[in-house]
């Protein structure tokens, strides 16, 4: 239908202070619409049951001001425009209807296409709201540092490039810049949407909105307010919301030329037969039965009821899909591109790797652990839980360095994996950092009790460092606590470092009393089920996925062979990964983009359709996308796609018998003389036929169906 909604003010013109969520009924379109259809259900038992008319007629009167005066306005404004709005056609086609004693039709005509025009302002409202909760992730004001090393606040709109500002811990960062000094941890998901905090030190850039960590920063603001990265982001999800659809272009001129055939032709099939001498009577009668017939009831339950039916269908199977228009839509696409952390992963850092560094038999250079006063068993260094019993001496060296147990020579064996483990836990359980939770989860799973560590210390882009059972332990970046002495254990943290890294891991050093003691592998574990979506999309398209991620290209590519994908695009910004789709679509493709964080929502917008992953999606990937997978299950992918297919294919079966039905009855009735009623009986079973049609694809088996042909 014609767009003649009141679309809300853009979104930077709506102050902090007014961002909510806008509430369906303040939108004046919902008001009209949920008045018509309360009126039409009060006027329907009596119109049914036969009561008097003036009962039911004013009851359908007033659906028909309620739910008909704003598409009637706005037709005549257009027509003004010298433009026939296909709005004003539906309401001449319900008059006409009540003209011949057919106020039933007409009202629910009326009450159709006011829920439809409802329905688009409430997603055009909503995505305006989620455009504006975009903007709140920036800071409203920041601290910026005067040349006299005094500090003020300020407003971040009023920041220009060149000022100095300074964030503290725990702050969000207020402008686009580059760091003058101090090293953090920022965490930037917002914006590249990598898994995890990204280490900022003198000369690195920084985003507006993203989230600083432990470290303190000065920053030179690089970009102004209105041009930083999630301001752009912004525009690009209007721009991309206002021209998605241009399909719906074609759709409204197809619309416009058959109103004007419409508003045409009935004229003249009341004059026609009056020139020749019929009876004005009967002329009137044929013009009125011809507005029946002629009327497009048919051909827009032709299109709906499969539509709702599968929208509906796939609702019960996780998959929130918020239209109609998107059902179709998804049965169109030939080419996907998936987000990595979030979509295809589950978007949370785990341990996947222990390697332990100093476990061995003593060999030729083994000495007694005993010399040192404590056993070199199992556990290393036993004490505690482990029953044994801690020495020291003033001047002995403690347990660890070179020449004890878990040094160089020792005989015992050194903390194997479990007890690498167990001591990075204990140091980490403290610290907030996402890697330092992945350790500690990992340590719960395999069942160790965490000893308490005392004098915690957390260097921003280095590690952290704790006293665990009188041990000092150490776990951080590797290339930041080896200190390259090229020992043996130095040597072999470093190649076990770079072979995990190389495999797309991060990799977590743990130094015990100052000795490597072993290596932990992190990293963001796949999908259960995102192999087989990505083999059923392949089939489903002709192609293999395109892989569209912030994170680096080692981690994307080590993840993508594991699924199948060969077209990766790593290390990508929000406008990065909109290039990507519209060279795509530029290429003639039809798009399907699946990502769950506000750094995919400009792609979401963009593409041909777009998919959230619902439960830790962003709000504002939630509101851009058309469908949502609630349940998180990527596998109802290809099955929703096999679905709209399905979909698409009953409606043009409903099209058909729309157009059989249409044609005949309109030439019967312009050739011959078709009685009232039949073409009322001709006119209405062609609808209950095809709204039956569509009715099909709530049943469950069209789901299963469906995810049986996505897998092929």
């Amino acid at each position: 239908m014609a767009s003649t909604l009141t679309k809300p003010a853009p979104p930077s013109a709506a102050p902090a202070a007014v961002r909510r969520r806008t509430r369906v009924l303040a939108l004046p379109e919902a008001r009209w619409a949920l008045a018509a259809l309360v009126l039409f259900l009060l006027g329907l038992p009596p119109a049914l049951l036969g009561a008097p008319a003036w009962v039911w007629g004013t009851l359908f009167a007033a659906t028909y001001v309620t739910g008909g005066w704003e598409p009637a306005w706005e037709g005549l404004k257009a027509l003004r425009n010298k433009a026939l709005d296909v709005d004003l056609l539906m309401v001449v086609a319900a008059l006409g209807a009540a003209a011949i004693g057919q106020v039933l039709d007409g009202a629910l005509l009326i009450v159709i296409f006011a829920t439809s025009g409802a329905l688009e302002a409430v997603a055009t409202a909503r995505t305006a709201d989620s455009v504006r909760g975009l903007l709140d992730l920036a800071p409203t004001t920041a601290t910026r540092l005067l040349p006299d090393g005094t500090e003020e606040s300020v407003a971040t709109g009023g920041l220009v490039i060149g000022d100095v500002v300074v964030i503290r811990p725990g702050e969000r960062v207020g402008a686009d810049g580059r760091v003058l000094a101090g090293a953090s941890e920022v965490d930037q998901a917002t914006i590249t949407g990598e898994p995890l905090p990204v280490v900022k030190e003198t000369g690195d850039e920084v985003f507006a909105g993203t989230l600083n960590g432990t470290g303190a920063l000065k920053v030179e603001v690089a970009r102004d307010a209105s041009d930083s990265v999630i301001a752009r982001i912004v525009r690009m999800v209007e721009e991309a919301s206002e021209t998605k659809a241009p399909t719906q272009l074609f759709i409204e001129k197809v619309e416009r030329r058959y109103s004007l055939g419409m508003v045409a032709a009935t004229p003249a099939v009341f004059l026609i037969p009056l020139a020749f001498g019929a009876d004005p009577t009967s002329s009137l009668l044929r013009a009125m039965t011809f507005m029946i017939v002629a009327s497009p009831c048919a051909v827009v339950l032709a299109t709906m009821p499969p539509l709702l039916s599968a929208l509906a269908n796939a609702g019960r199977h996780g998959v929130l899909v918020k239209s109609a228009v998107v059902m179709e839509r998804l049965g169109q696409i030939d080419a996907v591109a998936l987000d990595k952390t979030g979509t295809l992963t589950e978007g949370t850092p785990r341990v996947t790797t222990v390697r332990a560094l100093t476990g061995h038999d003593g060999g030729e250079d083994g000495r007694d652990g005993g010399e040192h006063g404590r056993d070199g068993g199992e556990g290393g260094c036993d004490r505690g839980e482990h029953g044994g019993e801690r020495r020291r001496e003033e001047g002995e060296e403690e347990c660890g360095r070179a020449g004890d147990v878990y040094g160089p020579g020792g005989d015992g064996r050194g903390p194997d994996e479990d007890r690498v483990l167990a001591l990075a836990a204990a140091a980490e359980h403290p610290s907030e950092h996402p890697l330092a939770r992945a350790v500690v989860l990992a340590a719960h799973a395999r069942g160790h009790r965490l000893a308490p560590a005392e004098e915690f210390c957390s260097t921003p882009g280095v590690g952290v460092t704790a006293l665990v059972d009188g041990d000092t332990v150490e776990v951080g970046a590797p290339a930041r606590l080896l200190n390259g002495t090229g020992d043996a254990y130095s040597v072999r943290a470093a190649t076990v470092s770079a072979e995990l890294e190389a495999d797309g891991h991060t990799a977590v050093l743990v130094k015990v009393n100052g000795v490597p003691a072993g290596v932990l592998g992190i990293a963001d574990r796949l999908r259960p089920d995102a192999s087989v979506t990505v083999a059923a999309l392949t089939r489903l398209t002709g192609t293999a996925p395109t892989l569209l991620t912030g994170d680096n290209p080692r981690a994307a590519a080590r993840l993508a062979a594991e699924v199948g994908i060969t077209d990766v695009r790593a290390g990508l910004l929000p406008q990065d990964k909109v290039a990507v789709v519209r060279e795509q679509e530029g290429a003639g493709r039809r798009v399907l983009v699946i990502g769950d964080g506000v750094n995919d929502a400009p792609a979401l917008a963009a593409a041909h359709t777009g998919i959230a992953m619902g439960r830790a999606g962003s709000d504002l990937a939630l509101e851009t996308a058309d469908a949502v997978i609630v349940r998180d299950e990527l596998a109802t992918v290809p099955a929703v796609v096999a679905l709209s297919r399905r979909a698409r294919a009953l409606v043009v079966q409903n099209l058909v018998v729309a157009g059989v039905f249409i044609t005949g009855l309109v030439l019967w009735d312009l050739v011959g003389t078709l009685p009232l009623p039949l073409g009322v009986l001709g006119h209405e079973g062609s609808t209950v036929l095809v709204g039956l049609n569509g009715l099909r694809l709530l049943r469950e088996a069209a789901w299963r169906r469906a995810a049986v042909a996505a897998a092929g």
